[in-house]
């Protein structure tokens, strides 16, 4: 009897000791509020504010273990497929588990009318809640204050993420979360924090405005099936904040489109920015300017993953200060120069493809001081190029002694490989290969439009061959 007795003690302590941990782990989950900065994206598996932590459990015998979240490689294409990853991420208390399959994404081509494009994002459900409200069916409400803390979205595999505010893009656009105000078809990202967009819009337009006083502000835009355009302003027109990211959720397919006209040096781009502005993230982000830029920033610009393809009137992505493209696959058909950087041009991996322009002064790749190339991928075709001023590998770049029309077939050969194949859309004369498997000895040919030239040895630094 006594020992009867004294197990059914031990197993209500037991069930008391579980309860209590349970307890605090809700707590530790629903005590994010809009002034802590919610995880913003863990699909992508990069954003600033995520950090991967040793999380140290005790079980009911008093045993402690120790368990170390890591993230595995992404890897996403042109289409929007991906490869997945497992695990927790951890900021600011607020702890999210990354989804073991990809979300639903997109097709369509680019658009500048703004027709709808978004049957891969997430809709949203309405109301505003002073702890934060959660999602899982369609979208309703209004908001041009919202509530005092974060929406919280549920995917198809039950896992929760938390944002300052969720926003379904329209015509009347619904918000559910704080720190956004409406002013007709455009949002007004107000302060710091962790925004995901979703929905379809015609001339409409994001605008990221935390205020001149607010440089340490941090602001991330989750773009979750966008599909936005303006005949006469930028799309995302990031005004005033330090630290802007724009992230292409995993899984999605997103638009946006400009016919802003180029009537100086400001506010001209289908995404301009005022500050440096940094994308990231794995999804697919197709930019289409009419009229100027794709990408347009008065400070940086960092890619550090993700799909773009732009298709611009005017530079494909220009930037005052510095280029930086860590990761990421890019592709770029421009009117003029297809990459344009003021300051210094970093190539530090990802895949590029470009197609420049047909001024005879513009250049497929051009940087102003410095170029430093240490690793990725860089095929480009045009009028002509900047060429590295530093490189850890050789390069090639080639002259073909006279125009090729656009729409020409281009193939470049490495050690008997075909590396890439590319049609540039205007008339071009010169080529420019950057890879890291080039090496001293290498052999390089091209073949444009059926016709092979003769092959030429790699050696070391530049390589100049002359196609005449």
């Amino acid at each position: 009897m006594k020992y009867r007795r004294f197990m059914a003690a031990v197993a209500a302590m037991t069930v008391m000791a579980s309860m209590v941990s349970c307890g605090k782990d809700k707590q530790k989950s629903s005590s994010s509020t809009a002034s802590s900065k919610a995880v913003s994206d863990t699909d992508t598996g990069s954003s600033d504010t995520e950090s991967a932590d040793d999380e140290e459990t005790t079980d009911s015998d008093g045993k402690k273990t120790t368990t170390t979240a890591k993230d595995k490689d992404e890897k996403s294409d042109k289409s929007g497929t991906t490869t997945t990853k497992a695990g927790e991420k951890k900021s600011d208390g607020v702890t999210t588990t990354a989804k073991s399959g990809s979300s639903g994404s997109s097709s369509g081509g680019n658009s500048s009318s703004g027709g709808s494009n978004s049957s891969g994002s997430s809709n949203t459900s309405g109301g505003n809640s002073s702890s934060g409200g959660s999602s899982s069916g369609s979208s309703s409400g209004n908001s041009s204050g919202g509530s005092s803390s974060g929406g919280s979205s549920t995917g198809a595999t039950g896992e929760v993420k938390e944002y300052t505010a969720e926003i379904v893009l329209g015509n009347a656009p619904k918000v559910t979360g704080s720190n956004v105000t409406v002013n007709g078809s455009t949002v007004i990202i107000t302060a710091e924090g962790d925004y995901i967009f979703s929905g379809s819009v015609s001339e409409g337009q994001i605008i990221v405005r935390t205020g001149v006083a607010a440089t340490e502000d941090k602001v991330t835009l989750v773009l979750n099936g966008v599909d936005i355009s303006n005949s006469s302003q930028p799309a995302i027109f990031i005004d005033e904040c330090k630290r802007c990211t724009i992230k292409p959720k995993e899984g999605s397919v997103n638009y946006v489109s400009s016919g802003v006209e180029k009537k100086s040096a400001h506010e001209t781009g289908a995404i301009f920015s005022n500050d440096t502005i940094k994308l990231k993230g794995n999804g697919e982000l197709n930019i289409t300017a009419t009229a100027s830029h794709g990408i347009n920033s008065d400070d940086d610009v960092v890619i550090e993953s993700g799909t773009y393809n732009i298709e611009s009137r005017k530079s494909g992505i220009i930037a005052n200060a510095d280029v930086t493209i860590n990761d990421g696959n890019i592709r770029v058909k421009s009117g003029t120069n297809g990459i344009k950087s003021e300051g210094t041009l970093n190539v530090n991996g990802g895949y590029t493809v470009i197609s420049g322009g047909t001024k005879e002064e513009k250049s497929a790749v051009y940087a102003y001081s410095t170029f430093s190339y240490t690793n990725g991928y860089l095929y480009a075709a045009g009028n002509k190029v900047s060429t590295p001023t530093y490189s850890d590998h050789p390069y090639i770049v080639a002259d073909l002694g006279e125009v090729i029309g656009g729409g020409s077939t281009v193939e470049m050969v490495l050690d008997g490989t075909q590396v890439v194949s590319m049609e540039p859309h205007n008339e071009f004369r010169c080529l420019m290969l950057l890879s890291p498997d080039v090496h001293e000895g290498s052999n390089f040919y091209t073949v444009i439009n059926g016709n092979s030239s003769e092959e030429f040895n790699v050696s070391v630094g530049q390589n100049l061959f002359s196609l005449k």
